[in-house]
């Protein structure tokens, strides 16, 4: 591998404009087929489960029910103080603004309160049903603005009015602004890292390259696949992470060997051999982790796995070919100056001995491996106590009790809770099929009659039948919010009691509806969380025995992983559930973890913390390779690595908690947990449980029998095989020319 890396690094160094060129081009054709075939505007947040009781029964709806097939608001007419709905003036403004609506884009029926009997017992608030014909995702751009303007009529009227429901859903979560703070704590970092704005602008401006042409590729494929915001938000997160951090590791390996007086071209190609040797297989272990997403069988999910992978595929490709290609229009203007403080720090690694450590990190390994045995007992008392909380994770989809606060559907969800209870947010439909019952209506009716006296069931609203196809529709109203586990009870029981009904009835029920779609969701990815998380555990083991040809490496890496995992879980429910410490992210209202959190946070975590395994213990083999010591192997090459792993750690976290000030609670808990699981990983994990295990097995660590070291092939990341020798000297100064100097 790093043989062919510095082949690809030394011919994209010479051929920099070809290079340059190419990519240029592969942008131009990205957003032209943006413009051409996708875009923003044609994102998709819908969820759907196929092969689940509530999407088969949703599937049949749209055919037998068109209109509550679709999605659907409601309008919450609250009066003043004082006053009632049901007062002349009130009633005549709430019809009045019904009316309007139902002449509203793509609404299919309006129902009034009035009729349904959807008026608090307190006659101080009413809610409106609109049901329209399309589902979300089909909703015109300006179909919710015109119902909340034709609902302005009955404000005007001394009523407060506000807007939400299902067709407000929050399961969206498109990019904003977030990503430039991010980016602009990486400019502070790499500048102080290097010390040179122009070094710490290689990083940023790979990162831009692989960004464009990653979450390019995704808008243009939203003509033509389903893809969410979500799935773009979490792309463009990790796509500007791992660019950034990816760019840094072999940028660090060329400009300390200028440093060291190597040649610019030789250097650059070394630095693609060696660096990225461990950046192609740290993107391959990410690569693998997001596109495993796919075996759960969601389609949401799939997506968003997919479309990450295939960011971080775009950065890695940026990495290994355009990044050298910069690095030749840079030739020595890259070198650390004589006397500055990166030339003085370069010299000290270089002439450190074993007894003197040449930088922060190197101490810091140190002190981890001075009594391991203790450092691993601390590490996992305190990443154990973190992580106790995880046995209390609850999952859900989100609803609009998570939305903004403040915002339309966030007031009309605490209204409608205040007035009728919390279950009228997330009403569940029954959908009866009497085409075997001798008397359907009656069989309706014993049907409705059941569920009524079911625990847990606040209402049951009267059924709607359709005769043509011998199915009727009953709504049910639970006692608990949609995301409470007694709903989940509710829909459990109702289930169950599938089988009896038919005995007695002779039809056959089926229970849908968003709520009902949210609760299969979470149950289909909890129930595949652990399957997902032992084969991205086995996934570590056995790329990282095939790297470090040792047993004890891949399964200190995994262990390590499953630690930071568990504690990351632990802060989730701990602030997101419990409410500690929320509101310093703007966490004003406790609730479940989104369902699918657990599953990308393993995925994601997996792959970012196998790249500072590999760039971290990669450097400690090297030195061992070389020394035989194992003891100062650790420490070595931590005083190669720990500057950069920190710093790309100090990145990777600074773009994740841009987004926790994001409005979203999807975008929030996966940025704050990613955030939170990049800083015990890398600095809890790698740089201090790794070392100490390590320190503690002695030569045991890289120990590998004789049979299966026959059987493992040589990946040689760290550049063994690379020949000592540069090229020419004439050659070397050609091809490291500047710009200027080689056009001439």
């Amino acid at each position: 591998m790093a043989t062919a890396l510095y082949r690809l690094g030394r011919l994209a160094f010479r051929r920099r404009r070809l290079v340059l060129a190419a990519w240029l081009a592969a942008i131009a054709a990205v957003v032209s087929c943006v413009f051409a075939f996708g875009g923003a505007d044609k994102l998709d947040d819908a969820f759907t489960i196929p092969g689940s009781q509530s999407q088969q029964a949703l599937d049949r709806m749209q055919h037998d029910f068109p209109a509550a097939a679709g999605t659907s608001a409601q309008i919450v007419f609250t009066a003043p103080a004082g006053h009632k709905v049901t007062d002349p003036v009130g009633q005549a403004a709430i019809r009045s603004a019904l009316a309007e609506a139902a002449h509203a884009p793509q609404v299919a029926k309006v129902i009034d309160p009035f009729t349904a009997g959807t008026v608090s017992p307190d006659r101080t608030t009413a809610v409106a049903q609109v049901q329209y014909q399309v589902k979300n995702n089909q909703l015109a751009s300006d179909a919710l603005d015109k119902l909340t303007s034709a609902a302005d009529g009955a404000e005007r009227a001394g009523l407060d009015v506000k807007v939400g429901g299902a067709a407000y859903g929050t399961t969206g979560a498109k990019p904003g602004g977030e990503d430039a703070i991010g980016v602009a704590v990486a400019v502070v970092v790499l500048a102080l890292t290097f010390g040179s704005l122009l070094t710490a602008g290689m990083p940023l401006l790979s990162a831009a390259f692989g960004v464009a042409v990653g979450l390019g590729g995704i808008l243009a494929l939203t003509g033509a696949a389903t893809i969410s915001s979500t799935a773009l938000t979490l792309a463009l997160m990790i796509a500007l992470a791992v660019g950034i951090d990816y760019a840094l590791f072999i940028v660090t390996r060329h400009r300390s060997q200028l440093a060291q007086g190597m040649d610019p071209l030789e250097s650059a190609a070394r630095a693609v051999g060696t660096a990225g040797s461990a950046v192609a297989f740290a993107g391959l272990t990410v690569v693998i982790a997001m596109a495993g997403l796919s075996v759960v069988g969601i389609p949401f999910l799939t997506v968003m796995g997919l479309c990450a992978a295939a960011a971080v595929l775009a950065a890695v490709a940026v990495a290994v070919t355009l990044l050298p290609a910069v690095l030749g229009f840079a030739g020595h203007r890259l070198t650390p100056r004589t006397g500055s403080r990166t030339a003085r720090r370069e010299r000290a690694i270089a002439e450190a001995g074993d007894d003197r450590p040449a930088n922060m990190g190197e101490r810091w390994i140190r002190t981890a491996t001075r009594r391991p045995l203790l450092t691993l007992l601390v590490v996992v008392a305190a990443l154990g106590a973190l992580a106790w909380p995880a046995r209390s994770l609850q999952l859900a989809l989100p609803d609009n009790s998570t939305a903004p606060a403040g915002s339309s559907q966030r007031v009309a969800y605490d209204e409608i809770t205040k007035a009728f209870g919390p279950g009228f947010n997330g009403p569940l439909l029954v959908l009866a099929d009497t085409g075997h019952s001798p008397d359907p209506a009656a069989a309706t009716a014993k049907i409705a009659s059941a569920i009524r006296t079911m625990p847990g069931v606040a209402a049951v609203a009267p059924a709607a039948a359709n005769p043509a196809t011998h199915t009727a529709l009953i709504q049910v109203i639970p006692a608990s919010a949609p995301s409470d586990q007694a709903t989940k009870d509710l829909v459990t029981h109702i289930r169950d009691q599938a089988a009896p009904l038919q005995q007695g009835t002779g039809a056959t029920i089926a229970v849908t509806g968003n709520t009902a779609v949210g609760i299969d969701v979470s149950a289909k990815l909890s129930a595949a969380m652990l399957p997902f998380a032992a084969v991205v555990v086995g996934l570590s083991l056995v790329l990282l025995l095939l790297v470090f040809r040792s047993l004890v490496v891949p399964f200190k890496a995994a262990a390590g992983f499953l630690l930071s995992v568990a504690a990351t879980f632990g802060a989730v429910v701990g602030v997101f559930q419990w409410g500690h410490l929320g509101g310093l992210i703007g966490v004003d209202r406790t609730g479940p973890a989104a369902s699918f959190l657990p599953i990308i946070v393993m995925a994601v975590l997996f792959g970012l913390a196998m790249d500072y395994e590999v760039f971290l213990v990669s450097r400690m083999r090297e030195s061992y390779v070389r020394t035989g010591r194992p003891l100062d192997a650790v420490r070595t090459g931590a005083r190669h690595a720990a500057r950069v792993v920190t710093a790309a750690a100090v990145i990777m976290f600074s773009v994740f908690a841009a987004f926790v000030s994001s409005d979203s609670m999807i975008l929030k808990q996966i940025a704050f947990s990613l955030a939170l699981g990049i800083l015990i990983d890398a600095f809890v994990i790698r740089m201090t449980f790794v070392p100490a295990v390590l320190a503690l097995a002695g030569r045991g660590a890289w120990w590998l029998p004789r049979w299966l070291a026959r059987l493992l092939p040589q990946l040689d990341i760290e550049g063994e095989r690379l020949h000592p020798a540069g090229p020419a000297p004439e050659e070397s100064r050609a091809s490291s020319a500047s710009p200027v100097t080689a056009t001439r």
